[in-house]
């Protein structure tokens, strides 16, 4: 009896000692959902909110800004933005110039990390650390000798112009990123193919570049945002609707005395779909690519 009633006891006692755990547990999870949930509305509210407007009218916004009830809901501002304004042609200046950024910087930045990474040469961090000062210095301090140099070379108010203005500042970037998927990949797996018969670049194109798919796409995506998003290279460099992009046509929309804010926010949306759409494609990819070497196996 004494056994037993001592068995029953330690069960007890171990079963209080669970509980409180357990619902300790269930308290750090809500209140961790509850903090989540807080994050993500903070930053996904200016995207509702620009959203909510572009289908406002301008008298509903400008004489209610901040009402949650709109008295119309009307697609006039997409209308207008689509079929009065050059923006489908902004918008197809800003694709092609972003996808040749992303095209040529990528290339460029993947060939020479892969030198950097495997080659070994005298003033090799001499080389790494100038490509790194050219990230470092600011923009607008290369703005006028970028546009003497575009301007010698016959190539203001054309894609071009801005394709070689991004790379200068992208290439960079994608280059140190580059790099350090590359030190991470073991240079015996190379060695094995070569051994095989397979050349260098073989084994760069079959071995290492499938290896560093995720770092590819996180460097594209990144390159894309900057190229796609950039106003102050285009307004300097363009002049026509020829070459301009859709940062630009924003800006120019703004009149001295009025301001489209239901058109802005239409204009808004409509460039803000092609990135959704390529995070869609690529997101997965892109957050592997950002997350590599995070966790040790």
């Amino acid at each position: 009896m004494t056994q037993m009633s001592s068995s029953s006891r330690t069960v007890t006692v171990s079963d209080a000692g669970k509980r409180p755990r357990v619902v300790g547990r269930s308290r750090y999870r809500i209140m961790s959902n509850i903090g989540l949930g807080i994050l993500i509305f903070i930053a996904l509210f200016p995207v509702l909110w620009l959203v909510y407007t572009s289908f406002r009218s301008d008298a509903d916004i400008i004489g209610n800004p901040t009402s949650l009830i709109p008295t119309t809901i009307t697609f006039e501002n997409y209308i207008t933005t689509w079929n009065g304004t050059n923006h489908p042609k902004l918008l197809l200046n800003s694709l092609i110039t972003s996808t040749i950024t992303v095209v040529v910087s990528l290339t460029l930045a993947t060939l020479a990390a892969y030198s950097l990474s495997r080659a070994k040469f005298r003033g090799k961090g001499i080389v790494y650390i100038t490509y790194l000062a050219v990230r470092i210095v600011p923009g607008v301090l290369l703005l006028f000798p970028l546009y003497i140099l575009i301007q010698q070379l016959g190539l203001l108010d054309t894609h071009f112009a801005l394709v070689i203005t991004y790379i200068t500042f992208t290439l960079p970037a994608a280059l140190w990123f580059m790099k350090g998927f590359f030190d991470s990949i073991p240079v015996d797996l190379e060695n094995a193919a070569r051994v095989d018969g397979c050349s260098r670049m073989g084994a760069l194109f079959r071995i290492v570049i499938p290896l560093v798919r995720p770092g590819l796409a996180a460097s594209a995506v990144l390159i894309a945002i900057e190229s796609w998003n950039d106003v102050l290279f285009a307004l300097m460099l363009t002049s026509s609707d020829a070459s301009r992009t859709w940062p630009v046509g924003l800006r120019l929309l703004i009149g001295d005395f009025q301001l489209p804010w239901g058109q802005l926010a239409a204009a808004t949306v409509l460039s803000i779909i092609p990135v959704v759409i390529g995070f869609t494609l690529v997101g997965k990819a892109m957050v592997a690519g950002l997350t590599a070497g995070g966790v040790k196996d």
